[in-house]
Formats: structure tokens, C-alpha cells, sequence
């Protein structure tokens, strides 16, 4: 080969010596990855490619380019839906249940639209979140079309992202043999491919908040709650304060919600992994307070980001009587 490979340019913007490598653009990592997405770059290259942006650390610009790309490759094109609320599900091992799922329940029956979607993660000794919503029997939709016809007749669907952009979800199957998590693990999450105006984040660390707020201010998302969530998804700790990085109405807000018990050791990851375990919990067969004050402030976080003027204790009140209020028969 005489002449450079197209994508060996992103490869070097990378790559370069000690002084002369830098970040990407928005438009240079939204061309990268489309070609990437396209299968027009060599093995050799991705892998490159994904490991070079790790060790660097990926920025918003980049990360934001990439959703574009994500979006310019989804299977069906200008699919819309009337959704409220993006509930991105990313984690692949749940040592925890995903007890986050009754909140979800919980929000759409205050009337809100919700689109959970993601991958299907490890199942042996885990607890994906796809047989946690099966319990419940909550519609797992086809295709992005099939996921609009949906919301029109039930406010809880789940897409996987198989089924919508398959050539992204190709690569969180890299893992294994890279033996860390890439880029996709992060902009993934951040897809949300109705553009619902509310979105929530659960991250696994800390550091993770500002990258996934400049990715999506980037996006021009106009709300957006962003918070170290257990296992990595959106689930509150509640034996633990949190600072929330937020965009209201695209507006940066950095939000204090205080610990919500003074009880401070739960094992979570000696739970029972079986999904019955979340209708046991739904239907008041299981004393499990911590779970519980989980459920109610992964609630909390979302009931605030549509109405932003109540105070922290207003919304915990009044997610605490949604909960309290449940039907506790309504699933067989």
C-alpha cells in the first residue's frame, strides 16, 4: 500500500507524538465514526483507533460527533414520537438489581412518555434489565418504528439497540477482546433517538458527569440530569448525598440532594439476582427499605426535571406518595 488508508488521518490526529496529537472537532469525530459505523475502516485501525481515545480521554466534542453518527446510521430515518422522557439502560453488568425499573413504571403512570432503551448486557449471574422489564410485561419494541407505534398505546416501551442501530451495537461487542470499555460505552447513552426533552444519566464514576453534560449541551439537549447511579445505571443511592450535574432548559445547574436515610449499609450486591424480585418489591411481599428509597428517588430525579421550581423536598414528597399510592395488584 502506497498511500494512506482514509481513516488513517483520525488515527493520527490520536496518535501523533508527545506535543502533537490533539482532540478531534465535532465534524472530524462525526466523520471518524461514520466511517467506522460504514465498516470502512480496518480492524487494525478501530482498534487504534478506540484504544488511542481512551487513553487520551474522549471530550464532549467528540463524543457529541459520534451520537450524530450513531443517529445518521440508525436502521429506519426520520422516525418520530411524542416522548417525554429518555431513559438510556448502558450498564452490561448488573450485580444489582435494576430496581430503577418500578421508578420508570412509576414515572409513565404520572402520564409521561418514557423510551427505555440499550443493550442487553451479561445475563449468568447477573440482572439485565430486559428480563426485569419482562416481569412487568412492558412492551420491547422492534424496531423504531414499531417503539412510535407503541408509545402511542402505553407509556413504558423498551427498544433494544440492536433493533434500531445495529452497527453501534456491534461495537460495545468489542469489549472482550479489547478487554476495557470504549468510547461507545459513553455516547452511547447519549443516542436518545426520539430527542425526548428530558433526559436522565446514571454513570459509573464521578468524572463521567462533566463528559456526558458536554456531550449533551453539545447536542443542544435541553434538559438533562446527570448523577452517579448505582451500577451505572439511572438508580439513586439513597443512603448517600448527591450532586446532580443538570441542564434545565439549557441552562448548567449543579443540584444538592441530600441522603434520604441515615442508614448506611445495604449490601447490594448480596441481593437475590431473580427477577421476580422486582414484582415481589412492587407488590409489598419484600421489606426492603433501602430498595425502596431507591425506587422513590430515581423517581424524585426525574419528577424535578419536568417541573424544575419544586424544591427537593417537595419532589421527594411527593414521589414518595406515588409510590405509596401504587397499585400493588395491578401485575397479575
Amino acid at each position: 500500500m502506497t498511500q494512506d488508508h482514509p481513516f488513517a488521518q483520525y488515527v493520527r490526529i490520536l496518535g501523533k507524538g508527545p506535543k502533537m496529537w490533539r482532540d478531534m472537532t465535532f465534524d472530524e469525530a462525526r466523520a471518524a465514526m461514520n466511517m467506522v459505523l460504514s465498516g470502512e475502516v480496518e480492524p487494525l485501525q478501530l482498534g487504534a483507533f478506540l484504544l488511542l481515545l481512551r487513553r487520551k480521554g474522549e471530550t464532549g466534542e467528540e463524543l457529541a460527533g459520534m451520537v450524530a453518527a450513531a443517529r445518521d446510521h440508525f436502521l429506519e430515518e426520520n422516525i418520530t414520537a411524542e416522548v417525554d422522557f429518555d431513559w438510556p439502560s448502558y450498564a452490561d453488568r448488573h450485580r444489582q438489581q435494576p430496581w430503577f425499573i418500578l421508578s420508570a413504571i412509576l414515572l409513565a403512570d404520572q402520564g409521561y412518555k418514557v423510551l427505555m432503551h440499550g443493550i442487553e448486557g451479561y445475563v449468568d449471574g447477573y440482572a439485565p434489565t430486559r428480563p426485569g422489564l419482562a416481569v412487568f410485561g412492558i412492551p420491547e419494541a422492534t424496531s423504531l418504528p414499531d417503539a412510535a407505534a407503541r408509545l402511542g398505546g402505553s407509556n413504558l416501551v423498551y427498544l433494544g439497540l440492536e433493533n434500531f442501530c445495529p452497527s453501534v451495537q456491534a461495537l460495545f461487542e468489542l469489549r472482550p477482546l479489547l478487554g476495557v470499555r470504549t468510547a461507545v460505552n459513553t455516547f452511547g447513552r447519549d443516542i436518545n433517538p426520539f430527542r425526548a426533552p428530558y433526559q436522565l444519566q446514571g454513570v459509573f464514576h464521578p468524572p463521567y458527569k462533566a463528559l456526558h453534560l458536554g456531550t449533551v449541551r453539545a447536542l443542544d439537549q435541553p434538559n438533562s440530569l446527570i448523577f452517579k447511579g448505582g451500577g451505572g445505571e439511572v438508580q439513586r443511592n439513597p443512603m448517600k448525598p448527591v450532586l446532580a450535574d443538570a441542564l434545565v432548559d439549557g441552562e448548567m445547574v449543579v443540584q444538592e440532594w441530600p441522603a434520604m436515610t441515615e442508614e448506611n449499609v445495604y449490601k447490594w450486591r448480596e441481593e437475590d439476582l431473580a427477577p421476580d424480585q422486582l414484582l415481589r418489591l412492587w407488590r409489598g411481599e419484600l421489606d426492603l427499605p433501602v430498595p425502596i428509597l431507591a425506587v422513590i428517588g430515581t423517581l424524585a430525579f426525574a419528577l424535578r426535571q419536568a417541573e424544575p421550581t419544586l424544591a427537593v423536598c417537595e419532589t421527594e414528597a411527593r414521589a414518595r406518595e406515588v409510590w405509596e399510592s401504587r397499585d400493588k395488584n395491578r401485575f397479575g
